[in-house]
């Protein structure tokens, strides 16, 4: 099983940026943790990041056929990113979105997410655990462990 971990604009920035927000791991040693646990779940795991909405884009039309699921943390793309939307609903695959800030318990334009509507799942608020969260599920659900 393939999984793609996908981050948006200004997760490039992560250990720098807002600490008391965003935590003080760097984007890189989040992505190791996160190959950990895949390994553990055997768990092939690809990464992008990219500050540009069709960067993104065009890595999931590359990559959309060839995996399984998909974790999204959107960045700002969350709120405005309609292209990145209909991106990921076209791949038809299951993916959750996580935040790593409770975006629900922010300024009130963070709130509104407008891929969340399509995504199985949104972890929210739970730092950088909240990927591990997310690929635990993904990896069950795609399974069959835990059908919705």
């Amino acid at each position: 099983m393939r999984m793609l971990v996908i981050q948006g604009p200004n997760l490039n920035l992560l250990g720098e940026r807002d600490p008391s927000i965003y935590g003080t791991l760097s984007l890189d040693t989040l992505h190791d943790l996160l190959r950990k646990r895949a390994t553990e779940l055997k768990v092939d795991i690809t990464f992008h990041q990219s500050n540009s909405e069709g960067s993104l884009i065009d890595f999931l039309q590359q990559e959309a056929h060839q995996v399984s699921g998909i974790i999204i943390n959107p960045g700002a793309l969350t709120h405005y990113g309609l292209a990145l939307r209909e991106a990921l609903a076209d791949t038809k695959l299951p993916f959750v979105e996580v935040h790593l800030s409770n975006i629900h318990a922010r300024e009130d334009w963070r709130r509104r997410s407008v891929v969340a509507q399509i995504a199985l799942g949104q972890i929210s608020g739970l730092g950088w655990y909240g990927y591990i969260a997310a690929l635990n599920f993904l990896t069950d659900h795609v399974n069959g462990v835990n059908e919705l």
